[in-house]
């Protein structure tokens, strides 16, 4: 079983106890649920760095990255330092994070663009991240059947939430629809969880350029940022980068700082 496989299987046992701890008639009726969304998509439309810096304690590949991060300290120092959107784990079992941390940062950001940064299976979570106060969401084509996807993008939009579709193969690039509003090219194989920077730039190739292009995963330098960005990205995804520091804020700031030097 790979950790791909170890995440889905127990995320289908953890969404049974919110379903019954957190019924949609209860999400629904929270002040987050009827919010009016920022936009994701504009924001990195309008940035000159499009750094989308994420908040995560651990990860399956490395474990505790900062163990205990407070997650309303970090939000509002990603804000403060420029970060053009925030990604915000909401997994527990695997990176340390939970839809309360979601809450939290959005209760502290006011005037940037949150991700819920889940592995989604269920519409359930589509209705968790809009309560918990996310602006957009994240879809993984590698967890989801193509109409599946297609359906649960639908709904996404629906509520009100953007959608980033996230690739890994060039076999997926046919779940990229109108539905979606930014494509994310994951450069870690979620089966080995390595590192392709090559293979992400090829794919990239195959998405329309009508769509904003999203690398995550394996951000580790200024060079790799600006690599993808000659390539066609326009954002960047990076959390351990920052996260792995004492102060993940003041890390983003002077990574800011350098890439419009």
């Amino acid at each position: 079983m790979t950790i791909l496989d170890k995440i889905v299987a127990h995320k289908r046992v953890e969404l049974e106890f919110y379903k019954q701890a957190l019924t949609l008639e209860v999400l629904k009726s929270v002040p987050n649920f009827s919010r009016d969304c920022l936009s994701m998509k504009q924001s990195l439309l309008a940035s000159d760095t499009g750094i989308i810096a994420e908040f995560k304690r651990r990860s399956p590949s490395r474990g505790f990255i900062h163990e205990g991060a407070d997650v309303k300290l970090i939000v509002e120092g990603y804000e403060n330092n420029g970060a053009s959107a925030i990604s915000v784990l909401a997994d527990k079992e695997f990176f340390g994070g939970s839809p309360v941390d979601m809450q939290i940062a959005r209760n502290t950001v006011k005037h940037t663009p949150l991700l819920f940064k889940e592995f989604v299976i269920d519409e359930y979570q589509l209705y968790l991240a809009k309560a918990s106060g996310a602006d957009a969401v994240l879809l993984i084509a590698a967890v989801l059947e193509q109409e599946v996807c297609s359906r649960f993008a639908s709904l996404a939009k629906n509520l009100g939430l953007e959608v980033l579709l996230e690739l890994h193969t060039k076999d997926e690039i046919a779940y990229v629809n109108p539905t979606v509003d930014m494509v994310g090219i994951n450069n870690r194989n979620l089966k080995t969880f390595e590192v392709d920077l090559k293979g992400s730039i090829e794919l990239c190739s195959l998405v329309p350029d009508s769509y904003i292009k999203v690398a995550e995963s394996g951000l580790n330098s200024l060079e790799t940022v600006k690599l993808l960005r000659q390539k066609g990205f326009s954002g960047f995804l990076m959390g351990e980068y920052f996260m792995k520091e004492q102060d993940p804020a003041e890390a983003l700031k002077q990574f800011i700082k350098s890439l419009t030097v």
